[in-house]
């Protein structure tokens, strides 16, 4: 198909026989339609590079961007310092946007900062000098001009452009060291085929409701319609009518591809968004050209006629014919640019042959390790501001406090050292969260500082995913467990990824906070009790931590904001909800599920005694491993164990992901017998892991595990027989017996 396309071109330009507006004045400026002919033209034979390539077995990504190529326009329209994010196939607004950078830099006298042809290559090639993956993926980015790269292919990054576009509204003059203006507006694209996911509606729906409620939220969303899904097609006019009535967002078409009629309606979309700092939509016509990929069979799904039918909307011919018309060029000069820009491109194909790729497994996953290491500023806690906002006693002289009211008292001490930091969520301002986790916060920030968002935990994750690019440190919260799952992929598409794709020079640091398992009591069923965290601890990059007693809380909590700020991670706060308000261990008014407040240091890096595991206990016979709820339930069956003969060292993980296997290994070999208390699930549960480490470490003594059973959770008293139990951990203990022969005594 590549072969017929660039034949009809030149054959349709050769024929020219001219036209009489050819000698009227051009309406367009002369250097703007050449240069936007130029950025379509680089985008056309790269695609073709990318096939040649892909046959030499040195390329590895056809999915192109030929018949988008008006897509140019957006990238000549809007300024370098507008941050983008794009799908897959804005070639032409990638060159686009590197020439005008280029011409930017030329006038004051400096070389340009981007190889537009050159960087697709390296990206193509998966070579390691690929400007921004760094041979990890095919993406559109760089941090020059300003585009944030993305590998979405349906509309997973559109959240994100919303929450980037209400960090530009909203927090414009607190944003630290901001690389953009005041009044830049964030452009997205995607296909019309995406315009169906919910993850797009989500997006949308929260830039109007935004609008509704007078919020600035400065993004276009640009959608390339080029008429079909991969093989499906749109239904004609579902597009333009799901798009032109969503509420509060402006509607822009740009269906001619001729250049001056396609930039003006371009011009109209940027410049409305940018004055009215709202959201609007441009609607921008595209064909479809060489297949959804190289290994597409378009003759599967379209017929030869159809697919030539499209030939004749060619932007390229459009901007070709506007460009003879106008007089600016000639057929043969039009043929010499098209054909001088393909010897350059394959030339730089010949090139990037033979480039060095990642070769070792830790120079692949080096942006997972640590995505910013040092980048953020050390934020320092001043005790007269903290007297200020906590105006009667502060929290280390009221007394023991429970689980929920340490992490309150953390995230204000949190709140005073970070300026940066946002608290949001549902229902986490006026309410304080529905187990009054976050009350009083907005009272002591505001309402810019700590606010509640729609019910949509796409749009809720979005949002921080955008205010962290931003500069923001956002510390979102999910208001259950279970209700993750509607957004997992902004976690592991989105979040975790961003780092990885681009070889660490962007990151979101953020904080997600949690409220999850089970044992809750007189309430809720699955939806409010699930003990499933195999999401969480399935996606590379991503840190999971389990605060179970309220002596940890604070100390973790902070950790995990370190980690976010000073290594760009991304943190998850899992806290168990059935702990929040426990007061008593063993006894009733034994009080030992509180603990007095540990207040912060002066340096908020400080997670001093929070990097790993913790023990309970001396006992030399057994060790439970556990963690959350499993933990106040190992302490309770460790002391009936006790009464048996058994003594038993009880070691909290509080940290799910990464596992700290050193210190259990350490912990374990001073054992005969170790015993996993999982109050997850058999399948895919923590405890799988735990065993699977000690195996590898070449531990030998007695091993076994308890959990909850692969079961959702049901309401009221049917959850205790699904729900592992304090019983389970101490007949599974006894059931250990004496220690290995071989497995050798204690240390």
């Amino acid at each position: 198909m590549a072969e017929a396309i660039d034949a009809f071109f030149l054959e349709q330009v050769r024929g020219y026989a001219g036209r009489p507006e050819s000698v009227q004045p051009h309406a367009m400026d002369a250097d703007l339609a050449t240069t936007l002919f130029e950025a379509q033209i680089q985008s056309r034979h790269l695609d073709f590079a990318a096939r040649w390539l892909q046959s030499q077995g040195e390329g590895f990504y056809t999915i192109g961007s030929a018949g988008h190529e008006a897509n140019a326009a957006v990238g000549l329209v809007t300024r370098v310092d507008d941050p983008a994010l794009l799908h897959y196939r804005s070639g032409g607004f990638y060159a686009a946007r590197a020439a005008r950078q280029t011409g930017e830099l030329r006038e004051r006298g400096q070389p340009p900062a981007a190889d537009p042809i050159g960087d697709v290559l390296l990206s193509l090639t998966t070579a390691a000098a690929d400007p921004i993956s760094g041979g990890r993926h095919k993406v559109f980015g760089h941090p020059g001009l300003h585009i944030i790269p993305q590998t979405s292919t349906i509309a997973s990054h559109l959240p994100r452009a919303v929450g980037l576009a209400f960090a530009l509204g909203s927090y414009a003059g607190d944003l630290p060291e901001a690389p953009w203006p005041d009044d830049a507006i964030v452009v997205c694209s995607l296909g019309d085929a995406s315009v169906n996911h919910s993850t797009a509606q989500g997006a949308f729906n929260a830039s109007g409701y935004l609008a509704h409620r007078n919020i600035d939220v400065p993004v276009l969303f640009v959608c390339e319609d080029n008429g079909i899904g991969i093989s499906t097609r749109t239904p004609a006019g579902w597009t333009a009518k799901a798009l032109g009535s969503l509420p509060d967002v402006s509607y822009f078409t740009a269906h001619s591809p001729r250049p001056d009629r396609l930039v003006h309606d371009v011009r109209s979309a940027v410049d409305g968004v940018r004055t009215t700092r709202r959201p609007a939509v441009l609607h921008l016509s595209a064909v479809r050209f060489m297949g959804h990929a190289g290994s597409d069979v378009e003759l599967g799904y379209r017929s030869q006629a159809e697919i030539a039918d499209e030939y004749e909307r060619d932007p390229l011919l459009a901007t070709a014919d506007y460009l003879i018309s106008r007089g600016i060029c000639s057929p043969a000069e039009v043929i010499e640019r098209y054909e001088s820009m393909r010897s350059q491109v394959m030339d730089a194909a010949q090139s990037v042959i033979g480039e060095p790729r990642l070769a070792t497994r830790d120079a692949v996953m080096r942006p997972l390790a640590s995505a910013a290491s040092g980048a953020r500023r050390s934020n320092t806690v001043s005790t007269t501001r903290r007297a200020e906002v906590w105006r009667s006693k502060l929290p280390e002289e009221q007394g023991r406090l429970t689980l929920g009211q340490s992490i309150n008292a953390a995230l204000t001490d949190l709140m005073i050292s970070t300026p940066t930091a946002l608290v949001f969520g549902q229902d986490v301002a006026r309410k304080g969260g529905v187990y009054g986790v976050t009350r009083g916060l907005r009272r002591r920030f505001g309402g810019r500082r700590v606010f509640d968002t729609l019910l949509d935990e796409q749009t809720i994750l979005g949002t921080a995913l955008g205010v962290a690019l931003a500069g923001m440190l956002p510390i979102p919260e999910i208001q259950y467990l279970a209700y993750l799952h509607n957004a997992e992929d902004q976690v592991r598409g989105e979040a975790a990824s961003l780092a990885f794709f681009s070889n660490g020079q962007y990151w979101n640091p953020l904080v997600i906070r949690i409220a999850g398992l089970a044992y809750q009591k007189g309430f809720g069923g699955h939806f409010h009790n699930d003990n499933s965290v195999a999401v969480l601890r399935d996606v590379p990059g991503v840190t999971l931590c389990v605060p179970s007693h309220p002596s940890d809380a604070p100390q973790l909590l902070r950790e995990c904001v370190r980690l976010a700020e000073y290594e760009g991670r991304v943190c998850v706060y899992l806290e168990p909800i059935a702990l929040y308000h426990s007061r008593d261990l063993h006894e009733a008014d034994d009080g030992l599920w509180t603990a007095p407040y540990i207040g912060p240091s002066d340096d908020v890096r400080d997670g001093a005694g929070a990097s790993g595991p913790r023990a309970y206990g001396d006992g030399a016979d057994l060790l439970i491993v556990t963690f959350g709820n499993g933990l106040p339930m190992s302490l309770r069956a460790a002391r009936t164990l006790d009464k048996s003969g058994i003594g038993c060292r009880v070691l909290d993980l509080r940290w799910l992901a990464p596992l700290r296997m050193e210190r259990v290994v350490a912990e374990a070999q001073r054992y005969g017998k170790v015993l996993v208390v999982d109050e997850t699930r058999a399948s895919g549960g923590v405890a799988e892991a735990i065993l699977a480490g000690l195996v590898d470490s070449g531990y030998r003594g007695v091993m076994a595990r308890v959990t909850s059973a692969d079961s959702f959770v049901p309401l009221g008293p049917a959850a205790d027989l699904v729900l592992l139990s304090e019983r389970d951990i101490v007949e599974a203990a006894l059931a250990l017996g004496t220690p290995a022969p071989d497995a050798g005594p204690p240390s």
